[in-house]
């Protein structure tokens, strides 16, 4: 049965997506079955691994909202298996609106295909609406990735409020089980008295700082993960590091 894993935060542009992907790979270089989802309307982790949106005749959309199977929208990015999202997807907050039980489409989705897999990891929209609520009613546990400044704290706790919202209500069984620091500059106080705080805030949770490179870009480009694009970066390590803390 799979561990599914939700990586979360309602801020954009803090490394949702390469999270996702790079934790991904590395969690498949030692042989686990991973399956990525892509529950985002902006489809960043489907173009990163230059799945081509365009020519897919379903996706994530239609398994939420028309029922079809998931099995049937997977698809092959080397060793990452995808469950691909298109622009269609930023309708699905409306049209769910209304329909029983929206909270536990996605885990319905998942248990279908769950013994299949080892690790799923859902990349969630920037934002705290249905789909994300999905995705923390369908996992075990979620990771947190924050940039180190301080109104991403901030925001943090409305994060924190509504997973224990999900606790309450849907999943009693969601637990924090990391906090990634993205994009870190340890040339900065700032940066670092945050890190700091991260840590009195979330002890013992705290992922090694992934540390702002260029070189993220560029595998997006590439459509590879880090650890393909450029085994021995810093930045592939350290979400190796990540995966193995992840298996113990």
């Amino acid at each position: 049965m799979a561990r599914i894993i939700a990586l979360a935060n309602q801020k954009g542009g803090v490394g949702k997506t390469t999270s996702a992907i790079n934790l991904g790979a590395a969690l498949a270089e030692q042989g686990r079955r991973v399956l990525l989802v892509d529950i985002d309307p902006q489809a960043s982790l489907t173009d990163a691994l230059h799945i081509d949106a365009s020519t897919l005749e379903r996706s994530i959309y239609d398994v939420l909202t028309r029922q079809v199977p998931l099995s049937d929208i997977l698809q092959q990015a080397g060793s990452l298996t995808v469950a691909p999202a298109t622009i269609d997807l930023a309708a699905a907050e409306m049209q769910l609106i209304s329909e029983m039980g929206r909270e536990q489409l996605l885990a319905d989705a998942l248990a279908t295909v769950a013994m299949q897999f080892d690790d799923i990891l859902i990349d969630c929209p920037p934002s705290l609406g249905i789909l994300t609520i999905n995705a923390l009613t369908a996992a075990d546990s979620v990771l947190i990735p924050v940039e180190c400044h301080y109104m991403a704290l901030r925001g943090l706790a409305q994060l924190v409020q509504s997973i224990e919202k999900i606790q309450r209500r849907t999943n009693p069984r969601l637990q924090i089980v990391g906090v990634i620091p993205t994009m870190f500059n340890d040339r900065t106080v700032h940066e670092g008295e945050v890190l700091g705080m991260l840590r009195e805030q979330f002890p013992g949770k705290v992922a090694m700082p992934i540390r702002r490179s260029i070189k993220f870009a560029e595998t997006a480009l590439a459509g590879k993960p880090m650890i393909e694009y450029d085994p021995a970066h810093p930045g592939g390590q350290a979400y190796r590091d990540l995966a193995r803390e992840l298996l113990q």
